[in-house]
């Protein structure tokens, strides 16, 4: 399994780890109390945060699943499901659709014991590799 760390500013930022495994890649946060919003639960902006990464990598990885092609979200819908406020969350992201240039993901926050946060409906577009 490869992981990435502190790759971007966000991510070191809020402290969430990528792990690639197999053409699949998963978001896990460890939640601490300053990943909190004022009501003590995981800040909404946070749980916006882990989907759509864990979106985008999808698409990333859509094509050979190990070469992570350039994306950007165009658009993502979160749907907050249920209140977290410690432990490990992990989202994970799957390409439904989309074509060359378009695609589009699904994404689901689930806690260690597998109860759904938040989904997420999101639209990527593919950038040009960087020479």
């Amino acid at each position: 399994m490869k992981q990435i760390k502190g790759k971007t500013g966000a991510q070191t930022l809020i402290g969430y780890v990528v792990e690639i495994e197999d053409g699949r890649a998963r978001v896990v946060l460890d939640i601490t109390p300053h990943h909190l919003n004022r009501n003590s639960g995981l800040h909404g902006g946070i749980i916006a945060t882990l989907l759509d990464a864990a979106a985008g990598y999808a698409a990333s990885l859509e094509g050979d699943g190990n070469a992570l092609t350039p994306v950007t979200t165009v658009s993502m819908t979160v749907n907050y499901v249920s209140k977290v406020d410690s432990g490990l969350v992990t989202g994970t992201g799957k390409v439904t659709g989309g074509g060359h240039k378009i695609l589009f993901a699904d994404a689901e926050l689930t806690t260690a014991d597998g109860r759904t946060v938040a989904t997420a409906t999101g639209t990527f577009k593919r950038l040009p590799m960087a020479h």
